[in-house]
């Protein structure tokens, strides 16, 4: 079997699979997805072919090669978030593991309590599953969040009732990487005896993420968010203090325990463990030098560009995370201006949408500002040249667009565009 080589970089063949595109594309969405990292491919191959048995096989050596490597993938992924291996249950993706945290706790403990407690910028996956979970007789509370995207601790603490069984709150925004204080809020949480979940899903890889300092329950992640195969997730699910326990969502075979039936993706499984293997061992220097990459990309925008508005909170974000607003630029023409580089105006699960983002609109953010937000997402293989890059081409685009914009000319004139009085015919 051909080995895959270590230093490649996926990005280099990208030009030969993109949509007829022979320049090469800056690849700075990494919230939305990341590529599988070299490493982690060349430990799932063999998977796909010599060692493919099925997991659940016991009476024969494919069958036993196949289990070996997923418990091995099992306990690489439990320590990364210190973990105990058996707390681990294999999903298709972190949407299925959001599901199967909340339905499952509400069927559970529906005698206990139908109320639930999440925040209005949650991601879709946790949002559409509790409007369902309303549909059937519970009560959900959406909390606001304050300007920078940080649900208050003394919110949470209000709305608990004594039919309160669940809080999930994220551990960091998709859209604007501000992070929540989740220690603070799982030590609430614990005191008042209340399950706390949080979708971990761009926390993961991108901050130190521990279940035992955030107190959680319940955590959702996904292999494709940290240089892992796409189909692959996991629910961690607290086994004492308290031993939770769920309705699964899934039946048939009774596989992961009897919590989420179904034939392990073997291959999958591999990859997301050698993915968290990565995560353990670059961490602390990944997150370093991304951060400095990303304030390289931000300094270098706002010495050219004016009227440009961070969003989300300045310090307490993830590293790679950069959302900001250009004023009189549109952020779809502003995209489609830089074609050279894959950039987001949102959630890559929103934006289908032309609705401007929940999440700047729950932050205070106006419909003009949050339709020019754009989303830069850094990750491993980010490179000083790319960010210059992509700064000298946003900036380009930026001043060429708003040379167009009437409004910004009148701003720029001092003319206060909300005294104008505007006339249609």
């Amino acid at each position: 079997m051909a080995k895959v080589e270590k230093s490649t970089n996926p990005f280099k063949v990208f030009s030969k699979v993109a949509a007829s595109s022979e320049r090469k594309v800056i690849y700075m969405d990494n919230h939305a997805t990341t590529p599988v990292d070299p490493r982690v491919l060349e430990a799932m191959m063999p998977y796909f072919t010599t060692v493919f048995g099925n997991a659940a096989s016991r009476n024969h050596a494919y069958g036993w090669s196949a289990e070996e490597a997923v418990e091995a993938a099992r306990l690489s992924i439990a320590q990364m978030l210190g973990a105990n291996p058996k707390e681990i249950v294999f999903t298709s993706g972190a949407t299925e593991s959001n599901n199967l945290a909340i339905r499952g706790v509400a069927e559970m403990y529906a005698e206990k309590g139908k109320h639930i407690i999440t925040t209005a910028i949650e991601h879709k996956a946790i949002l559409d599953t509790c409007k369902y979970l309303e549909t059937k007789g519970f009560e959900v509370t959406y909390l606001p969040v304050d300007h920078y995207g940080q649900v208050r601790v003394e919110d949470i603490r209000a709305a608990v009732r004594a039919d309160t069984i669940l809080i999930s709150i994220m551990a960091a925004n998709n859209e604007i990487g501000t992070i929540n204080r989740m220690a603070e809020i799982g030590t609430f949480a614990k005191e008042r005896g209340i399950l706390f979940h949080t979708d971990a899903v761009q926390a993961i890889g991108r901050i130190p993420v521990n279940v035992e300092d955030w107190k959680a329950d319940l955590l959702s992640l996904t292999a494709h968010k940290i240089y892992g195969p796409k189909g692959i997730g996991a629910l961690y699910i607290r086994r004492k203090n308290p031993r939770v326990r769920l309705s699964p969502i899934l039946f048939g075979g009774g596989h992961e325990r009897g919590v989420r039936s179904g034939t392990l993706n073997v291959p999958g499984i591999v990859g997301f463990g050698k993915a968290a293997e990565l995560v353990r061992e670059l961490l602390p220097e990944e997150s370093a030098r991304v951060l400095k990459l990303r304030e390289r990309l931000h300094q270098g925008i706002l010495a050219q560009v004016d009227e440009v508005t961070l969003n989300g909170h300045p310090t307490e974000r993830l590293p790679n995370n950069l959302n900001v607003s250009f004023a009189y630029v549109e952020g779809e023409a502003l995209m489609m201006s830089i074609p050279d580089v894959a950039v987001s105006s949102g959630s890559a699960c929103t934006s289908a949408s032309l609705e401007p983002s929940y999440v700047l609109k729950a932050i205070g953010v106006g419909e003009d500002l949050a339709h020019s937000s754009i989303r830069f997402g850094l990750g491993r293989f980010t490179t000083e040249e790319e960010v210059d890059h992509t700064i000298e081409m946003t900036v380009k685009a930026v001043q060429r667009l708003r040379e167009m914009s009437p409004l910004y000319e009148m701003a720029k004139e001092g003319i206060d565009l909300k005294t104008v009085q505007w006339t249609t015919h």
